[in-house]
């Protein structure tokens, strides 16, 4: 989705991410900015329609407008000198252009891998291949490319090549084994991270993570962090703390205050 906004599209950077409702009642959801055009004044942002929210987005028309649209928001990527490889998977996919193109941009080497579970959601192929030096695609069914996961195709990445940084953006159990598959040769690794998040302004504190023994916020401190570091286990589980409350907003999108012994009834099932 294209975003008209010329003041995000001046100041935002790879990495950084949007905070977006679709409409007044709606909730904030977090999106990263996937590309952007100066000169238009517009940022894209690619979504998968999962929930009530990203439904809505899906449901948009050309012309249409958003409710609120805050950003740039978080730190920039810290990208490296060298050998740079961007492993991306799912929606995570659309981060890895922005963040290639930025490496390319600093004379890099730029080895970009990108996955997802069947070839359908294989995705901008060909615009990251424009700022990789070598680009990776694995399928999960082996319908498309290398089959196997994102972290195999690193894993043999590792034993034949020096790197210098690697760059992790998608599911959180996929970051999770990108670390794990990097700190085996001490590679810098930064996992962009997705946890719930509110405000995106470090009040609320929803997105708090726990990093080195401290407590961080993603929002302010991040997304972007030291995947090894990063406890992945606690931010699994904190990931899965409004479930019930998801489940219900997709199967009640309309719900209102009169309906509230629907909510009983659905929480006592």
């Amino acid at each position: 989705m294209v975003v008209k906004s010329q003041t995000i599209a001046d100041y935002c950077k790879a990495g950084q991410f949007v905070i977006v409702m679709v409409d007044e009642k709606g909730e904030r959801i977090p999106l990263t900015i996937a590309d952007f055009d100066r000169e238009k004044g517009t940022i894209t942002i690619v979504f998968q329609e999962v929930g009530k929210t990203t439904y809505k987005l899906g449901e948009l028309k050309a012309g249409d407008k958003l409710y609120h649209l805050a950003g740039p928001l978080g730190k920039p990527f810290e990208i490296e000198k060298g050998t740079i490889v961007i492993v991306g998977g799912g929606t995570g996919i659309a981060s890895v252009y922005i963040t290639a193109k930025k490496a390319k941009e600093m004379g890099n080497e730029v080895v970009s891998i990108i996955g997802a579970r069947t070839k359908e959601l294989i995705f901008w192929e060909d615009k990251i291949a424009e700022y990789s030096d070598e680009l990776i695609v694995t399928t999960d069914d082996g319908s498309y490319g290398i089959k196997g996961l994102v972290t195999h195709a690193l894993r043999d990445l590792l034993e034949r090549e020096k790197v210098d940084q690697v760059i992790t953006i998608g599911p959180t159990i996929m970051m999770k084994f990108v670390a794990k598959e990097t700190e085996k040769y001490g590679i810098r690794t930064i996992a962009s991270l997705n946890p719930i998040m509110v405000d995106g302004s470090g009040m609320c504190g929803s997105c708090r993570i726990r990093y080195d023994g401290e407590i961080k916020y993603a929002c302010v401190h991040g997304p972007g962090f030291d995947a090894h570091k990063v406890d992945f286990d606690d931010l699994l589980r904190r990931l899965t703390i409004f479930k019930k409350e998801e489940d219900f907003a997709r199967k009640y999108p309309d719900f209102g205050r009169e309906e509230k012994e629907i909510l009983r009834g659905f929480y006592e099932s």
